[in-house]
């Protein structure tokens, strides 16, 4: 009797060890993209870049 339960918790321990691994993964690769998109939007405002891209689309699509 002994043995089960200390068979049962070796494996709930073992099993139990690596819970929430994937959730953090998960919200470690989406902080990533956030600092990632937060520096693209920085930079894109920064350098006036969208604004330049918006005029040459329309330049090209009305010329004149």
């Amino acid at each position: 009797m002994i043995v089960r339960v200390v068979a049962r918790l070796a494996r709930w321990r073992t099993h139990s060890s690596e819970a929430g691994q994937s959730t953090a993964e998960y919200a470690l690769v989406i902080l990533g993209a956030v600092a990632i998109a937060t520096l693209l939007i920085t930079w894109a405002t920064g350098s006036h870049a969208i604004s330049k891209l918006f005029d040459s689309v329309i330049d090209k699509i009305l010329p004149g």
